[in-house]
C-alpha cells in the first residue's frame, strides 16, 4: 500500500451507546466557529454546554476532516453531560486547504490545538485521539502535559512513525495491489483513481458488509487531502517519542481492535507499556476498576467497552486526583481491547 494510504485511517472505531445494537450517525456538524493561529485558520465544532473540562476528539489521517467520526451518535449523547469538541485540522475540511509556502507540519499541528484549548477557556483538557490523532495527541501531551488532564490514544500509530505494525498487504494482499496500480494512475493526474483507491481502502476496514456499505454510503461526505497527508508523512519521519513516554503523569486508556488487520494490536500495547501505571488496586481516584472491571480482553457477547469508555471520559469531566494514603493516584495506564471495533466498527455496542 502506498504510504498515503497507509498512513490514511488506522481504523475507523465507532463508539455506541446501549440499549441500540448498531450505532446510529451523529447529528452533521453546523456552521461551527473559526479562529486563527499563525495565520492559519481552524474550525471547530462545540456540541454540548455543560460547564467542566471539554472533551477534545482528535481525528486520524493525516488528511482526513472530522466527518468520518460522526458514524456514531454517541458523541450527541455524551454532548448532553459535557462539552465535546470536534475541529479540522490545518489544510481539511472546514479549515480550508492550505495556503501557498504554508506549512503542514507536526510542530504546526501540535501549535494549532493550543489556541483551541484557549478559545474553550480550559485550563486542561481530555484528549480522544483516533489513529494520526493518537500520535498527534502523544505529541501535545509530550510538549504540553500541564494542559492535559486525560488521554485516550485508540489505534494510534507508533510513537514512532515507521515503528507502526501494518498487517493489511498479509489479510488482503489483492486489495492492495489494486490500490497499488490506482495510486500509480493518481499520481500520474488520475483523480478518479486515487478516490477509487481510499473506497477500497475504506472497505477492507469491515468484517460486516452490511455495516461496510452503511458507511461507505455516506464516505462521500468524507474529505481527504492528500497534500497534507503528504506534508505531515515527511515530517513525521523526523520524530521518535518512544523515550517521551515514561514521562506522562496523566491517566491514559490505550485502545485498540483484536482484529485491527490495518494496524497490529502488538503496536497499542507496546504504546500502554511504555507508559507508567500504578497498580490497579490504587486507582479508586478515578474508578476505572467500577468502569472498567479489570478486564484485560473484552470478549464478545459479554462485558462491552464502549459505553463504558464514555462513561469514564464523564466521570473524567470533573474529577481531579485525590490523596491516598499519603500519595496521589495521579497517573495511569489501561489497555483494552475490543475484539468487535476494528473491522466492524459500525456495530460496536456498549
Amino acid at each position: 500500500m502506498k504510504s498515503r494510504v497507509a498512513w490514511a485511517l488506522v481504523s475507523l472505531l465507532a463508539f455506541a451507546l446501549a440499549p441500540a445494537a448498531y450505532a446510529k450517525p451523529a447529528a452533521p456538524s453546523g456552521a461551527g466557529a473559526t479562529l486563527t493561529n499563525h495565520g492559519a485558520k481552524i474550525w471547530y465544532e462545540v456540541r454540548g454546554r455543560a460547564t467542566g473540562r471539554p472533551l477534545v476528539m482528535v481525528n486520524g489521517g493525516p488528511g482526513f476532516d472530522h466527518t468520518y467520526v460522526l458514524c456514531s451518535d454517541a458523541w450527541d449523547h455524551i454532548g448532553q453531560r459535557r462539552r465535546v469538541v470536534f475541529y479540522d485540522q490545518r489544510g481539511n475540511g472546514h479549515s480550508g486547504a492550505l495556503a501557498k509556502d504554508e506549512s503542514c507540519t507536526l510542530a504546526d499541528q501540535i501549535s494549532d490545538l493550543d489556541p483551541l484549548r484557549e478559545q474553550l477557556r480550559a485550563a486542561k483538557i481530555d484528549l480522544l485521539g483516533h489513529s494520526w490523532g493518537g500520535y498527534l495527541v502523544m505529541a501535545y501531551a509530550a510538549r504540553h502535559p500541564e494542559h492535559v488532564a486525560h488521554l485516550i490514544i485508540t489505534d494510534s500509530a507508533a510513537p514512532k512513525w515507521a515503528d507502526t505494525e501494518f498487517i493489511f498487504k498479509y489479510i488482503f494482499p489483492e486489495g492492495v495491489d489494486r490500490q497499488g496500480r490506482l495510486d500509480f494512475a493518481d499520481a500520474l493526474g488520475d483523480s478518479a483513481s486515487g478516490k477509487e483507491s481510499l473506497h477500497e481502502y475504506l472497505k477492507m476496514l469491515f468484517v460486516s458488509t452490511e455495516k461496510r456499505d452503511e458507511f461507505l454510503s455516506r464516505s462521500s461526505t468524507y474529505q481527504y487531502n492528500r497534500q497534507v497527508n503528504e506534508a505531515l508523512n515527511a515530517d513525521l519521519a523526523k520524530y521518535d517519542m518512544w523515550p517521551v513516554l515514561p514521562t506522562f503523569k496523566m491517566p491514559t486508556l490505550v485502545i485498540t481492535g483484536r482484529y485491527d488487520i490495518n494496524v497490529a494490536p502488538s503496536t497499542a500495547w507496546k504504546i500502554h507499556n511504555a507508559i507508567p501505571r500504578l497498580p490497579l488496586a490504587g486507582l479508586r481516584a478515578q474508578r476505572p476498576p467500577a468502569l472498567l472491571r479489570g478486564a484485560r480482553e473484552v470478549r464478545p457477547g459479554g462485558w462491552r467497552l464502549s459505553g463504558r469508555v464514555l462513561a469514564l471520559t464523564d466521570k473524567w469531566s470533573h474529577s481531579a486526583p485525590r490523596p491516598m494514603g499519603g500519595r496521589t493516584a495521579c497517573k495511569w495506564s489501561y489497555f483494552a481491547i475490543d475484539p468487535l471495533a476494528c473491522r466492524d466498527s459500525i456495530s460496536v455496542t456498549s
